[in-house]
């Protein structure tokens, strides 16, 4: 959830099985309360929903937090996961894969990454990751304005005779 819909680990701990909705014939996240108590709605993926899905049955869990704890035997425990406990089951399995340095937020930045590679338009991206300016946005994409081969020259309209375009 943190790399497919580019929650922070607040958001992520924070989470209730009533915040899954179906909106307009897609799973969303609806009125998550996220950074400065801005609420918003994040689209969840088909391939996270599956997710989500797998967890809840295997956790057997149905109401209150979507995460919680496990203990060494399988059982759930607790009625909530933490902030911290978000952090560092993130750095375990990173570790894990051979990415020892990447850490929760990583995620996030990965997902406006992976949301504009595939076509995704700057402002759905802001959206989507909960940012009050667009600026925030371009810095985790590594925007820069180009002047040479901006995205203008190819509109295409030819210049005619007499004409200020």
């Amino acid at each position: 959830m943190l790399l497919g819909c580019g929650l922070r680990r607040r958001e992520l701990s924070d989470l209730e099985f009533t915040h899954l909705q179906q909106c307009e014939e897609h799973w969303a996240i609806v009125d998550l309360i996220g950074k400065g108590g801005h609420i918003r709605t994040v689209p969840v993926p088909d391939w996270v929903k599956a997710t989500i899905d797998m967890w809840v049955s295997a956790a057997g869990v149905s109401t209150g937090r979507l995460f919680r704890c496990v203990c060494r035997a399988g059982k759930t425990w607790g009625d909530m996961v933490s902030e911290r406990v978000v952090w560092h089951v993130v750095k375990q399995y990173a570790k894990a894969v051979g990415l020892a340095q990447v850490a929760p937020h990583d995620l996030k930045r990965s997902c406006a990454k992976l949301c504009h590679a595939c076509g995704g338009e700057l402002e759905q991206i802001q959206f989507l990751l909960g940012h009050v300016s667009v600026q925030t946005t371009e810095r985790y994409l590594g925007c820069k304005q180009r002047i040479r081969g901006a995205v203008n020259d190819n509109i295409g309209i030819e210049p005619q005779q007499g004409s200020a375009r």
